[in-house]
């Protein structure tokens, strides 16, 4: 994923933290929230209704 897009990235809860990069999970997570936010073919899924929940 373009660095330059991972900056400017936030989850899309009303805190709006910046997202980090599981790489290996392919997934952006919230370390607010505790949600993951799928990226698939190279694309960031933001939509709550698709993030999941992490333990």
């Amino acid at each position: 994923m373009d660095p330059a897009l991972l900056e400017i990235l936030a989850c899309p809860d009303v805190h709006h933290t910046p997202l980090a990069l599981d790489v290996p999970a392919a997934e952006l997570v919230c370390p607010t929230c505790s949600r993951a936010f799928p990226v698939r073919d190279g694309i960031p899924v933001l939509l709550l209704d698709e993030a999941r929940l992490r333990s």
